[in-house]
Protein backbone atom coordinates (compact mmCIF):
# COMPACT_ATOMS: atom_id res chain seq x y z
CA UNK A 1 0.00 0.00 0.00
CA UNK A 2 1.63 3.48 -1.01
CA UNK A 3 1.92 6.07 1.60
CA UNK A 4 -1.51 8.42 1.92
CA UNK A 5 -0.84 11.92 2.55
CA UNK A 6 -3.89 13.63 4.84
CA UNK A 7 -4.84 15.53 2.08
CA UNK A 8 -5.96 12.59 0.50
CA UNK A 9 -8.81 12.09 3.47
CA UNK A 10 -10.12 15.45 2.38
CA UNK A 11 -10.15 14.94 -1.47
CA UNK A 12 -12.02 11.56 -0.73
CA UNK A 13 -14.73 13.07 1.66
CA UNK A 14 -15.55 15.83 -0.85
CA UNK A 15 -16.19 13.39 -3.54
CA UNK A 16 -17.31 10.60 -2.01
CA UNK A 17 -19.86 12.16 0.69
CA UNK A 18 -20.99 15.63 -0.52
CA UNK A 19 -22.76 16.30 -3.69
CA UNK A 20 -21.76 17.17 -6.91
CA UNK A 21 -21.05 21.25 -5.89
CA UNK A 22 -17.46 22.19 -6.63
CA UNK A 23 -14.60 21.57 -9.24
CA UNK A 24 -11.66 20.26 -7.30
CA UNK A 25 -8.45 21.75 -8.05
CA UNK A 26 -5.16 20.12 -6.28
CA UNK A 27 -2.57 21.69 -7.20
CA UNK A 28 1.73 22.13 -6.05
CA UNK A 29 5.10 21.19 -7.49
CA UNK A 30 6.28 18.53 -9.63
CA UNK A 31 6.81 15.56 -8.30
CA UNK A 32 5.08 15.87 -4.57
CA UNK A 33 2.49 13.19 -5.92
CA UNK A 34 -0.66 14.48 -6.94
CA UNK A 35 -1.93 12.00 -9.14
CA UNK A 36 -0.68 8.83 -7.13
CA UNK A 37 -3.12 10.69 -4.26
CA UNK A 38 -5.93 10.94 -6.75
CA UNK A 39 -5.53 7.42 -8.14
CA UNK A 40 -5.78 6.29 -4.24
CA UNK A 41 -9.12 8.53 -3.89
CA UNK A 42 -10.52 6.74 -7.72
CA UNK A 43 -10.07 2.97 -6.02
CA UNK A 44 -12.15 3.78 -3.12
CA UNK A 45 -14.57 5.73 -4.61
CA UNK A 46 -17.71 3.47 -4.98
CA UNK A 47 -18.63 5.01 -8.99
CA UNK A 48 -16.58 4.88 -11.98
CA UNK A 49 -13.86 7.18 -12.75
CA UNK A 50 -11.54 8.52 -15.74
CA UNK A 51 -8.10 9.85 -15.14
CA UNK A 52 -7.00 11.44 -18.49
CA UNK A 53 -3.59 13.76 -19.23
CA UNK A 54 -2.93 16.87 -21.32
CA UNK A 55 0.30 16.48 -21.15
CA UNK A 56 0.77 15.21 -24.73
CA UNK A 57 -1.70 17.28 -26.13
CA UNK A 58 -1.17 20.20 -28.92
CA UNK A 59 -2.16 23.66 -26.68
CA UNK A 60 -3.94 24.60 -29.44
CA UNK A 61 -6.58 21.85 -29.38
CA UNK A 62 -9.72 23.46 -28.95
CA UNK A 63 -11.76 20.19 -29.16
CA UNK A 64 -9.84 17.67 -26.42
CA UNK A 65 -11.08 18.63 -23.34
CA UNK A 66 -14.95 18.57 -24.93
CA UNK A 67 -13.94 15.09 -26.07
CA UNK A 68 -13.00 13.88 -23.19
CA UNK A 69 -16.22 14.88 -21.66
CA UNK A 70 -18.24 13.58 -24.21
CA UNK A 71 -16.85 10.19 -23.29
CA UNK A 72 -17.24 10.86 -19.52
CA UNK A 73 -20.93 11.84 -20.08
CA UNK A 74 -21.28 8.36 -22.23
CA UNK A 75 -19.97 6.16 -19.19
CA UNK A 76 -22.16 8.31 -16.89
CA UNK A 77 -25.22 7.43 -19.12
CA UNK A 78 -24.88 3.77 -18.71
CA UNK A 79 -25.21 3.98 -14.83
CA UNK A 80 -27.19 7.60 -14.23
CA UNK A 81 -27.96 6.58 -10.89
CA UNK A 82 -24.18 7.00 -10.28
CA UNK A 83 -21.64 9.98 -10.39
CA UNK A 84 -18.86 9.75 -12.71
CA UNK A 85 -15.94 11.19 -12.12
CA UNK A 86 -13.57 13.28 -14.79
CA UNK A 87 -10.14 14.00 -13.58
CA UNK A 88 -8.02 16.16 -15.72
CA UNK A 89 -4.35 16.02 -15.30
CA UNK A 90 -2.07 19.10 -16.18
CA UNK A 91 -4.67 20.45 -17.81
CA UNK A 92 -3.53 24.53 -17.68
CA UNK A 93 -1.22 22.85 -21.27
CA UNK A 94 -4.75 24.12 -23.23
CA UNK A 95 -5.29 26.80 -24.56
CA UNK A 96 -8.03 28.63 -22.77
CA UNK A 97 -8.61 25.87 -20.85
CA UNK A 98 -10.85 27.22 -18.27
CA UNK A 99 -13.43 28.74 -20.83
CA UNK A 100 -13.91 25.28 -21.98
CA UNK A 101 -14.00 23.81 -18.55
CA UNK A 102 -16.45 26.65 -17.69
CA UNK A 103 -18.65 25.98 -20.79
CA UNK A 104 -18.76 21.90 -20.31
CA UNK A 105 -19.42 22.41 -16.64
CA UNK A 106 -22.29 24.26 -16.84
CA UNK A 107 -24.16 22.83 -19.10
CA UNK A 108 -24.12 19.19 -16.94
CA UNK A 109 -25.46 21.72 -14.22
CA UNK A 110 -28.03 22.92 -16.28
CA UNK A 111 -28.60 19.20 -17.51
CA UNK A 112 -28.54 18.00 -13.85
CA UNK A 113 -26.16 15.74 -15.14
CA UNK A 114 -23.50 14.21 -12.16
CA UNK A 115 -19.92 14.39 -13.37
CA UNK A 116 -17.80 15.55 -11.16
CA UNK A 117 -14.42 17.39 -11.93
CA UNK A 118 -10.97 16.71 -10.46
CA UNK A 119 -8.20 19.25 -12.05
CA UNK A 120 -4.46 18.32 -11.48
CA UNK A 121 -1.47 20.92 -11.86
CA UNK A 122 1.63 21.70 -10.99
CA UNK A 123 2.17 25.69 -10.78
CA UNK A 124 0.02 28.29 -8.96
CA UNK A 125 0.61 30.60 -12.10
CA UNK A 126 -2.84 27.81 -13.49
CA UNK A 127 -4.97 29.16 -10.72
CA UNK A 128 -4.11 32.53 -11.48
CA UNK A 129 -4.17 32.03 -14.81
CA UNK A 130 -7.73 30.90 -15.18
CA UNK A 131 -10.10 29.60 -12.28
CA UNK A 132 -9.55 32.92 -10.72
CA UNK A 133 -11.44 34.69 -13.93
CA UNK A 134 -13.59 32.33 -15.46
CA UNK A 135 -14.05 29.62 -12.67
CA UNK A 136 -14.79 32.32 -9.54
CA UNK A 137 -17.12 30.34 -6.96
CA UNK A 138 -17.20 27.06 -8.89
CA UNK A 139 -13.73 25.41 -7.51
CA UNK A 140 -12.12 24.69 -4.39
CA UNK A 141 -8.10 24.46 -4.46
CA UNK A 142 -6.01 21.77 -2.37
CA UNK A 143 -2.38 22.64 -2.13
CA UNK A 144 -0.07 19.46 -2.43
CA UNK A 145 3.43 20.76 -1.01
CA UNK A 146 6.60 19.55 -0.49
CA UNK A 147 6.79 16.25 1.75
CA UNK A 148 7.14 17.49 4.90
CA UNK A 149 10.05 15.51 7.41
CA UNK A 150 7.19 13.55 8.94
CA UNK A 151 5.72 12.64 5.74
CA UNK A 152 9.47 11.38 4.36
CA UNK A 153 10.48 9.69 7.84
CA UNK A 154 7.04 7.83 8.00
CA UNK A 155 7.20 7.16 4.63
CA UNK A 156 11.16 5.97 3.59
CA UNK A 157 12.49 5.74 7.49
CA UNK A 158 14.54 9.12 7.14
CA UNK A 159 16.53 10.03 9.96
CA UNK A 160 16.24 14.36 10.24
CA UNK A 161 19.99 14.63 9.21
CA UNK A 162 19.24 12.60 5.39
CA UNK A 163 15.94 15.17 5.64
CA UNK A 164 17.61 18.00 5.86
CA UNK A 165 20.02 16.80 2.54
CA UNK A 166 17.70 15.00 1.04
CA UNK A 167 14.35 17.00 1.37
CA UNK A 168 11.08 16.52 0.47
CA UNK A 169 10.99 14.79 -3.38
CA UNK A 170 9.64 11.09 -2.34
CA UNK A 171 10.28 9.83 -6.12
CA UNK A 172 14.29 10.34 -6.06
CA UNK A 173 14.67 9.12 -2.44
CA UNK A 174 15.35 5.50 -3.57
CA UNK A 175 18.24 6.99 -4.95
CA UNK A 176 19.86 8.09 -2.19
CA UNK A 177 22.48 5.62 -1.50
CA UNK A 178 24.20 6.94 -4.83
CA UNK A 179 24.52 10.79 -4.39
CA UNK A 180 25.92 11.62 -7.84
CA UNK A 181 22.63 9.79 -9.02
CA UNK A 182 20.85 11.36 -6.83
CA UNK A 183 22.21 15.07 -7.72
CA UNK A 184 21.76 14.16 -11.30
CA UNK A 185 18.30 12.97 -10.95
CA UNK A 186 17.06 16.42 -9.48
CA UNK A 187 18.41 18.58 -11.76
CA UNK A 188 17.25 17.09 -14.63
CA UNK A 189 14.09 15.31 -13.95
CA UNK A 190 12.86 17.84 -11.29
CA UNK A 191 14.24 21.15 -11.83
CA UNK A 192 15.01 21.30 -14.98
CA UNK A 193 11.47 19.99 -16.14
CA UNK A 194 10.25 22.41 -13.55
CA UNK A 195 11.50 25.56 -14.97
CA UNK A 196 10.60 24.62 -18.66
CA UNK A 197 7.27 23.31 -18.08
CA UNK A 198 6.34 24.97 -15.57
CA UNK A 199 7.30 28.54 -15.78
CA UNK A 200 8.69 28.52 -19.68
CA UNK A 201 5.71 27.23 -21.11
CA UNK A 202 3.14 29.19 -19.29
CA UNK A 203 4.43 32.40 -18.98
CA UNK A 204 6.64 34.53 -21.35
CA UNK A 205 9.85 34.88 -19.99
CA UNK A 206 12.32 37.31 -22.36
CA UNK A 207 15.69 36.01 -21.13
CA UNK A 208 14.97 32.21 -19.85
CA UNK A 209 19.00 32.26 -19.53
CA UNK A 210 18.96 35.10 -17.13
CA UNK A 211 16.29 33.22 -14.64
CA UNK A 212 17.80 29.66 -15.05
CA UNK A 213 21.26 31.92 -13.44
CA UNK A 214 18.98 33.90 -10.58
CA UNK A 215 17.10 29.99 -9.68
CA UNK A 216 21.06 28.47 -9.69
CA UNK A 217 22.37 31.63 -7.49
CA UNK A 218 19.70 31.90 -5.58
CA UNK A 219 19.38 28.12 -4.18
CA UNK A 220 23.13 28.48 -3.08
CA UNK A 221 21.90 31.53 -1.06
CA UNK A 222 19.48 30.18 0.54
CA UNK A 223 19.34 31.74 4.09
CA UNK A 224 20.99 34.64 3.14
CA UNK A 225 19.40 38.07 2.78
CA UNK A 226 21.01 39.88 -0.78
CA UNK A 227 19.96 42.55 -2.81
CA UNK A 228 19.14 42.49 -6.31
CA UNK A 229 21.65 44.95 -7.49
CA UNK A 230 24.47 42.99 -5.31
CA UNK A 231 22.85 39.73 -7.29
CA UNK A 232 23.11 41.76 -10.92
CA UNK A 233 27.22 41.87 -10.29
CA UNK A 234 27.05 37.86 -10.69
CA UNK A 235 25.20 37.88 -13.22
CA UNK A 236 26.42 37.71 -16.91
CA UNK A 237 23.77 38.35 -18.93
CA UNK A 238 22.08 41.70 -17.92
CA UNK A 239 18.71 42.34 -16.49
CA UNK A 240 16.79 45.21 -13.77
CA UNK A 241 16.24 44.45 -10.46
CA UNK A 242 12.13 44.48 -11.51
CA UNK A 243 13.07 41.62 -14.07
CA UNK A 244 14.62 40.04 -11.56
CA UNK A 245 12.03 40.40 -8.89
CA UNK A 246 9.76 38.96 -11.21
CA UNK A 247 11.43 35.83 -12.04
CA UNK A 248 11.95 35.18 -8.63
CA UNK A 249 8.11 35.80 -8.25
CA UNK A 250 7.71 32.95 -10.77
CA UNK A 251 10.37 30.73 -9.08
CA UNK A 252 7.97 30.91 -6.26
CA UNK A 253 5.15 30.15 -7.70
CA UNK A 254 6.24 27.29 -9.18
CA UNK A 255 7.50 25.81 -5.32
CA UNK A 256 11.45 26.35 -6.48
CA UNK A 257 12.83 29.34 -4.25
CA UNK A 258 11.14 32.21 -3.11
CA UNK A 259 12.53 35.44 -1.58
CA UNK A 260 11.18 36.71 2.00
CA UNK A 261 10.51 40.38 2.52
CA UNK A 262 11.63 42.28 5.39
CA UNK A 263 9.26 42.45 8.49
CA UNK A 264 7.96 45.61 9.15
CA UNK A 265 4.51 46.73 10.10
CA UNK A 266 5.15 49.39 7.57
CA UNK A 267 4.11 47.92 4.24
CA UNK A 268 5.98 49.95 2.01
CA UNK A 269 9.16 48.91 3.57
CA UNK A 270 8.41 45.45 3.35
CA UNK A 271 8.09 45.76 -0.28
CA UNK A 272 11.24 47.76 -1.31
CA UNK A 273 13.10 45.57 1.40
CA UNK A 274 16.02 43.16 0.09
CA UNK A 275 14.84 39.38 -0.24
CA UNK A 276 15.74 36.90 1.83
CA UNK A 277 16.29 33.71 -0.73
CA UNK A 278 14.53 30.32 0.53
CA UNK A 279 14.42 27.27 -1.40
CA UNK A 280 10.65 25.20 -1.21
CA UNK A 281 12.74 22.36 -0.95
CA UNK A 282 16.74 21.28 0.52
CA UNK A 283 16.91 18.83 -2.28
CA UNK A 284 17.55 22.07 -4.50
CA UNK A 285 20.24 23.28 -2.55
CA UNK A 286 21.79 19.78 -2.67
CA UNK A 287 20.86 19.10 -5.52
CA UNK A 288 22.82 21.81 -7.07
CA UNK A 289 26.04 22.20 -4.50
CA UNK A 290 29.52 20.01 -4.48
CA UNK A 291 28.80 19.07 -1.29
CA UNK A 292 27.88 15.66 0.12
CA UNK A 293 25.64 14.72 3.53
CA UNK A 294 29.31 13.53 4.93
CA UNK A 295 31.05 16.78 4.03
CA UNK A 296 28.25 18.77 5.38
CA UNK A 297 28.16 16.82 8.75
CA UNK A 298 31.72 17.71 9.11
CA UNK A 299 31.32 21.27 8.41
CA UNK A 300 29.01 22.79 11.53
CA UNK A 301 28.87 26.35 9.69
CA UNK A 302 27.48 25.16 6.32
CA UNK A 303 25.22 22.27 8.48
CA UNK A 304 23.84 25.45 9.82
CA UNK A 305 23.03 26.83 6.76
CA UNK A 306 20.99 23.79 5.73
CA UNK A 307 19.33 23.28 8.83
CA UNK A 308 18.09 26.87 8.64
CA UNK A 309 16.81 26.57 5.14
CA UNK A 310 15.55 23.36 5.77
CA UNK A 311 13.48 25.19 8.98
CA UNK A 312 12.51 28.25 6.29
CA UNK A 313 11.18 25.67 3.40
CA UNK A 314 9.12 23.59 6.29
CA UNK A 315 7.65 27.42 7.25
CA UNK A 316 7.45 28.45 3.64
CA UNK A 317 5.02 25.00 2.36
CA UNK A 318 2.75 25.62 5.64
CA UNK A 319 2.19 29.41 3.91
CA UNK A 320 1.56 28.29 1.38
CA UNK A 321 -0.99 26.04 2.11
CA UNK A 322 -2.04 28.30 5.22
CA UNK A 323 -3.14 31.82 3.72
CA UNK A 324 -3.87 33.04 7.12
CA UNK A 325 0.09 32.83 7.65
CA UNK A 326 2.92 35.25 6.58
CA UNK A 327 6.48 34.83 6.74
CA UNK A 328 9.19 37.24 6.77
CA UNK A 329 12.91 37.80 7.89
CA UNK A 330 14.12 40.84 10.18
CA UNK A 331 17.30 42.98 9.74
CA UNK A 332 18.71 46.14 11.47
CA UNK A 333 22.24 47.19 11.62
CA UNK A 334 24.09 43.66 13.22
CA UNK A 335 20.73 42.42 14.63
CA UNK A 336 19.27 39.89 12.42
CA UNK A 337 16.35 37.61 13.16
CA UNK A 338 16.07 34.52 10.80
CA UNK A 339 12.01 34.59 10.36
CA UNK A 340 9.11 36.34 11.54
CA UNK A 341 5.69 34.91 11.41
CA UNK A 342 2.19 36.44 11.66
CA UNK A 343 -1.24 34.92 11.79
CA UNK A 344 -4.14 36.59 12.71
CA UNK A 345 -2.31 39.40 13.70
CA UNK A 346 -0.14 37.57 15.82
CA UNK A 347 3.64 38.12 15.58
CA UNK A 348 6.32 35.31 16.11
CA UNK A 349 10.19 35.96 15.91
CA UNK A 350 12.11 32.77 15.51
CA UNK A 351 16.01 32.01 15.27
CA UNK A 352 17.93 29.06 14.19
CA UNK A 353 20.70 27.62 16.29
CA UNK A 354 21.76 24.43 15.18
CA UNK A 355 24.92 24.09 16.63
CA UNK A 356 25.98 25.82 19.83
CA UNK A 357 24.02 29.06 21.28
CA UNK A 358 25.21 32.13 20.69
CA UNK A 359 23.99 35.43 21.94
CA UNK A 360 20.61 35.92 21.00
CA UNK A 361 21.16 39.87 20.12
CA UNK A 362 18.55 39.81 17.17
CA UNK A 363 16.03 38.00 19.04
CA UNK A 364 16.32 40.21 22.03
CA UNK A 365 16.32 43.31 19.93
CA UNK A 366 13.29 42.27 17.58
CA UNK A 367 11.37 41.39 21.02
CA UNK A 368 12.16 45.00 22.05
CA UNK A 369 11.22 46.83 19.35
CA UNK A 370 8.39 45.04 18.25
CA UNK A 371 6.86 43.73 21.53
CA UNK A 372 5.66 40.12 19.77
CA UNK A 373 3.62 36.90 21.04
CA UNK A 374 6.36 35.01 21.09
CA UNK A 375 10.47 34.91 20.43
CA UNK A 376 11.44 31.66 20.32
CA UNK A 377 14.82 29.74 19.52
CA UNK A 378 14.60 26.45 17.03
CA UNK A 379 17.50 24.56 17.88
CA UNK A 380 20.47 23.99 20.48
CA UNK A 381 18.53 25.80 23.90
CA UNK A 382 14.99 25.75 22.33
CA UNK A 383 12.76 23.76 20.61
CA UNK A 384 15.41 20.76 18.88
CA UNK A 385 14.86 21.90 15.25
CA UNK A 386 14.02 17.74 14.54
CA UNK A 387 10.84 18.39 16.57
CA UNK A 388 10.06 21.43 14.55
CA UNK A 389 9.98 20.16 11.24
CA UNK A 390 7.57 17.81 12.28
CA UNK A 391 5.13 20.56 13.80
CA UNK A 392 2.00 22.40 12.19
CA UNK A 393 3.55 25.92 12.73
CA UNK A 394 -0.30 27.06 13.52
CA UNK A 395 0.19 25.01 16.76
CA UNK A 396 2.82 28.00 17.92
CA UNK A 397 0.28 30.44 18.25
Amino acid sequence: MSYQRVDKKILLKRLKDEPRRFIQVVYGPRQVGKTTLVRQVMRELKYPAQLVAADAVPASDKLWIAQQWEAARFQQAKQADQPFLLVIDEVQKIDNWSEQVKAEWDKDSADEQDIRLVLLGSSRLMLQQGLTESLAGRFEATYLGHWSYREMKDAFGLTAEEFVWFGGYPGAITLKDDEDRWKSYVRDALLETSISKDILMLTRVDKPALMKRLFELGSSYSGQVLSFTKIMGQLTEAGNTTTLANYLELLNDAGLLGGLEKYSPNMVRKRASSPKFQVHNTAIMSGISDESLDTLLESPKIWGRWVESSVGAHLVNQVFKDKKLSLYYWKEGNDEVDFVLEYKKKVIGLEVKSGHTGRLTGLIAFKEKFNPDKALVIGSGGIPWQEFLQMDVSDLF
